[in-house]
């Protein structure tokens, strides 16, 4: 691992959005409604940005690092014609964070281009990619989407279709994906449907993307969710479905999309977002009993949640910490007297509603608690008397391995901590977590239906074992 992959790593500090797919074909404007299925997708993702086009008969790539709106402007996607487009935005959970990893992944073989913009982790990539190596591939990245390119490219003369099938065969875990050649779409989840991806149409033409919030931006119809171990491939002849896989016994759906990653305004796994988050709050309201002068969210990951507790509970609701909303990347770094700079810049405490009262605090959950430990200071130096905080899911003790970057113990403020310790390093005077029954209840779906992995340590597919984001890199 360089050394710069090491400052990244040193740098990061919760959880982070995996990652958004979207994928348009027969539109004139392929590229431009990829563009803004992304943009409307940014949040799952901000390391880097790109789309893939087609116009039938050649394909054209511009990917970069960074935001949509800094990857792209009007002439790089003029650059892009045609009426096929898959796009995709990162946040790396597989392969470090450098341009030769940013997504869609493109490759020729026998004549063919093949493209794909990936949401997940595959469980067993290490294993595939060792077997795949063995056997002579040769790999550009140190991302788990290029071993599902490989493993298509080894069956293509058994026709498309039949290499798809066997490579989905192959893989597992969690992918949620987007792939196209010159002259097709396709769209496949796995089994388990740990992660969203729906179809829309817009004027005869076909839209797929991680989150129906996508849809609503470009004016798109939603038609379903894409079904675990479904393929959907679009081309010319209009849209088949492919049942590749059957799910293992149940769903598997990652509960931390209802609870974080997901925008409030899309609609997953059948459920509102929004109106889950402040069940979430209406459930804390009902397990705990907190005595305040008002309760307030951290904007905006607790907003909902808070909006609930307050219905519920008949508590005030304040916003007592104002968002930056201008916040962008800074070129100028803060010096150490600065530390807290990270924090303040985004948000910043309102001190006359703060000083001498007692709050409560609704917040969506705690992973690393470094963030909330400065957040809770800053209240303090506001002047609060009494600092509670309300989390709404229950404490986070286990790694993920499906695509969201908790993927040690040693990332898990609770893996390590008791509830009293947790309490008294992020500084608060009381701490509660949301049940997992109250979580579940808040839903409306079954326990069956989620992956809850990373609060039980149960885990619905196998993996290769503990890794890190940077997993596959030489010599990990």
């Amino acid at each position: 691992m360089s050394s710069g992959e090491k400052e990244e790593m040193r740098k990061f500090k919760g959880p982070k959005e995996a990652c958004g797919v979207f994928g348009a074909f027969g539109h004139e404007d392929a590229a431009k409604l990829a563009y803004f299925g992304l943009y409307a997708l940014q949040h799952r993702g901000q390391e880097s940005s790109g789309i893939v086009s087609s116009d039938g008969k050649n394909v054209y790539e511009h990917r970069r690092m960074g935001l949509v709106t800094e990857v792209f402007n009007e002439e790089a996607v003029n650059r892009l014609p045609g009426h096929i487009a898959i796009g995709h935005v990162r946040y790396s959970t597989t392969g470090s964070s450098v341009l030769k990893n940013a997504q869609p992944f493109i490759a020729s073989h026998a004549g063919r281009t093949l493209a794909i913009a990936h949401n997940g982790n595959l469980t067993n990539a290490r294993t595939l990619r060792g077997e795949l190596e063995a056997k002579g591939s040769i790999f550009q990245t140190t991302i788990d989407s290029e071993v599902i390119v490989h493993l298509i490219a080894r069956k293509i003369h058994l026709g498309l279709e039949e290499a798809l099938v066997r490579a989905i065969r192959k893989i597992e875990g969690a992918y949620a994906c987007t792939f196209m050649t010159e002259d097709e779409l396709i769209a496949f989840r796995d089994p388990n449907g740990f992660r969203p991806l729906c179809l829309g149409k817009l004027n005869g033409s076909y839209v797929v993307a991680s989150e129906t919030c996508a849809l609503d931006l470009i004016e798109a119809e939603y038609v379903r969710d894409i079904e675990p171990g479904e393929i959907v491939i679009v081309n010319e002849n209009g849209i088949k479905s492919i049942k590749v896989k059957k799910q293992h016994g149940r769903s598997s759906f990652c509960i931390f999309e209802l609870i974080y990653f997901a925008r409030p305004d899309s609609r997953i796994f059948g459920c509102n977002v929004y109106n889950v988050r402040k069940k979430f709050g209406e459930k804390l309201a009902e397990e705990y009993n907190v005595d305040a002068d008002f309760a307030m969210p951290f904007p905006d990951s607790g907003n909902y949640a808070a909006i609930g507790y307050c219905r519920r509970s008949g508590a005030a609701l304040e916003i007592g910490m104002i968002r930056n909303h201008y916040v962008g990347r800074t070129f100028i770094a803060p010096s150490q007297s600065m530390r807290d700079f990270g924090v303040k810049v985004k948000l910043n405490p309102v001190h006359g509603l703060l000083e001498g009262k007692k709050v409560v605090i609704v917040e969506d959950s705690i992973i690393r608690g470094t963030t909330s430990r400065m957040r809770i200071k800053t209240l303090r130096d506001a002047g609060a008397k009494e600092v509670h905080m309300l989390v709404s899911c229950p404490p986070h003790r286990y790694p993920c391995y499906y695509g969201i970057d908790f993927s040690t113990k040693g990332e898990l403020l609770a893996c390590r901590n008791s509830l009293e310790q947790i309490k008294r390093y992020i500084g608060v005077d009381s701490l509660g977590y949301l049940s997992l029954e109250g979580m579940i209840e808040a839903t409306g779906l079954s326990r069956d239906c989620f992956c809850l992995a990373c609060f039980t340590g149960k885990y619905p597919v196998k993996h290769d074992g503990e890794f890190s984001k940077l997993c596959l890199e030489k010599g990990d």
